[in-house]
């Protein structure tokens, strides 16, 4: 038995410590893949049950296996950082099992207590930690990007959930998820399509919530900007997320504002770090909602002076223009914005342990 109460099947072919420094020097974001994975398996009768850390390999599934047919599937997003002294730590892993079992209800999936999914998490990093990247400055935000997922793996025909499921965590070495650092990210606001309806599974991170948003994403690319922004379902005028972000405007007085989480909005991670990390700045927040005609008036009038994005992957991201058929909002200045800098500075140098951990949210993997 291994630490943390997995099992131990190690690789017998691992990569190469020079192939492991290539991919380390230029990782990208998504493309390489660590020696080994977390598995561990659920079946109705049995509950939770074998966990082991494995090699890193593609899983056989049977054609008729659930989850291809019926989408009955979650997953997080978390990133390992590499401090200063070597060490390896985690940002708030705890809220993201929450959010996963909030996830697998929504998903009729059975639930993952917060034990087994921090320790899957320092099992799989333990045992990879030499594929965790080591920052050669402040500014280098490489990280080891952690991916538990949770899928239905009964093969079967039918609309009912699994009684087979099988969760997985893999890792896969990361830059910066922008590559050309702190730039203002254009936005394409969707009139054709919606993000999430109330009752639906906006709230959960569920790989259909995303798979729904790319022909609004290939439809922001094809007028030239990065990501897409998504209006409510109902009256198509309340503003909520874009793709894969929680958003945040500031005002002139100094109120930092997010719309408030409804059902088919995501609860981000960053997304309430940010909250707190605001309010610790003396800056007063809101969570309400905010009307794309707000958003309008007050970027024409100047009371709105900088909207920025966040989450895991991108942390904070200064929005510098929303775009539609026949507007152009300006709504950050070309070097983003002071607020939304500051708290990325703050939020990082919390997670790369460059800042004292006053609340608890660090929990060490390696």
């Amino acid at each position: 038995m291994s630490d943390f109460g997995f099992e131990l099947e190690p690789n017998t072919r691992p990569a190469s410590d020079d192939a492991r420094a290539g991919i380390l020097a230029d990782p990208g974001f998504g493309r390489y893949f660590t020696d080994h994975m977390a598995h561990v398996r659920w079946t109705q009768d049995g509950g939770w049950h074998d966990r082991v850390v494995r090699p890193y390999a593609p899983l056989q599934l049977d054609p008729a296996t659930a989850v291809l047919h019926y989408a009955q599937e979650i997953f997080e997003g978390i990133k390992a950082y590499r401090h200063a002294d070597g060490s390896v730590w985690a940002f708030r892993p705890e809220k993201n099992a929450e959010r996963f079992r909030n996830s697998a209800r929504r998903l009729a999936l059975p639930e993952l207590d917060t034990e087994t999914f921090v320790n899957s998490l320092k099992a799989l990093v333990s045992r990879d930690v030499d594929w965790v990247p080591t920052p050669r400055s402040a500014a280098d935000e490489s990280s080891l990007y952690l991916r538990p997922f949770m899928i239905a793996s009964e093969p079967f025909l039918g609309v009912r959930p699994s009684t087979e499921v099988d969760y997985f965590v893999i890792a896969s070495p990361a830059a910066a998820y922008f590559r050309g650092g702190v730039q203002p990210v254009s936005i394409w606001l969707s009139s054709a399509y919606t993000r999430a309806a109330p009752g639906g599974t906006g709230a959960a991170k569920c790989g259909g919530n995303y798979a729904a948003s790319l022909a609004a994403q290939k439809e922001a690319v094809a007028h030239d900007c990065d990501q897409v922004a998504f209006l409510d379902a109902v009256e198509h005028r309340w503003v909520e997320e874009l793709g894969g972000m929680n958003l945040f405007f500031v005002f002139r007085d100094g109120r930092i504002v997010t719309p408030a989480l409804t059902g088919t909005i995501l609860e981000g991670v960053t997304r309430d770090s940010v909250l707190q990390l605001a309010r610790d700045a003396g800056y007063e927040t809101e969570e309400r909602p905010i009307s794309i005609e707000e958003w309008r008036e007050t970027a024409a009038s100047g009371e709105l002076t900088e909207v920025f994005a966040c989450g895991t992957a991108a942390v904070i991201t200064p929005v510098g223009v929303l775009c539609s058929d026949n507007e152009r909002i300006v709504c950050s200045p070309e070097n983003g914005g002071e607020a939304g800098l500051t708290l990325r500075t703050r939020l990082l140098d919390l997670q790369y342990g460059r800042s004292a951990d006053h609340r608890g949210w660090l929990t060490r993997l390696a």
